[in-house]
């Protein structure tokens, strides 16, 4: 639980870098995420989700270790 919870902060921190140096941008950028497709939306967030599951699991099975 206590690695669980170090990786949901370090993903809060991330998250909130582009709201904090770029809120005009941020701004801007949710203007265009509202005119979206939903269907849009939901292939962009499956990959996203698909890279993160790849990327999990190259890790943890050693990819790129010394």
């Amino acid at each position: 639980m206590e690695y669980f919870l170090c990786v949901l902060g370090m993903v809060m921190i991330v998250e909130g870098i582009p709201y904090f140096g770029f809120p005009e941008k941020m701004k801007l950028f949710m203007k265009i995420i509202l005119e979206q497709e939903e269907s849009t939306l939901r292939i962009m967030g499956g990959s996203l989700m698909l890279l993160g599951l790849i990327l999990i699991f190259l890790v943890r099975k050693g990819f790129g270790s010394t």
